[in-house]
This record gives structure tokens, sequence and C-alpha cells, in this order.
């Protein structure tokens, strides 16, 4: 780690990621709050809490999921 004497703070510590670094960087994101939030809903499920589960999925929409009977699906639009 450096001092703060040593930074320069007009310099380039940290490159600026280009256009397309940056969306394969928003996509892994999305990817990985997609994941986690299945996650949830199926232990959700599994504790026999359906409605909480479907409310959680009503408002995380953009995660894809809904919950049928109990269980996790996909959403088909």
């Amino acid at each position: 780690m450096k001092r703060i004497s040593e930074i320069n703070a007009l310099g380039k510590e940290r490159p600026n990621p280009s256009d397309e670094e940056r969306e394969q960087l928003r996509r892994k994101r999305l990817q990985r709050e997609r994941d986690e939030g299945y996650q949830k809903l199926v232990e959700l499920c599994n504790f026999g809490e359906y409605d909480m589960a479907q409310q959680l999925a009503n408002r995380h929409f953009n995660w894809g999921y809904e919950i049928v009977d109990g269980i996790v699906m996909e959403k088909i639009d």
C-alpha cells in the first residue's frame, strides 16, 4: 500500500475500462444477482414461505422467476 505522499492525484493510478469491458462487467453482475436471487427464492420455498418468495420474486421481476405451486420457475414471456 502506498503512502499518501506517494500518490499523484493527477496521475493515472487506475485505468478506465472500455465500454465493452463495462458492459461485460455489468452482465456478470446482473447474472450473479440473478443466481443469488434464485437461491433465495429456493430457500424460502424450502422453508414453506411461498408467499414471501412470491413477494420477493415480484419485487425483483428482473430476475425472471415466479413461484408456481411452491416451485421456483423461470418466467416465460
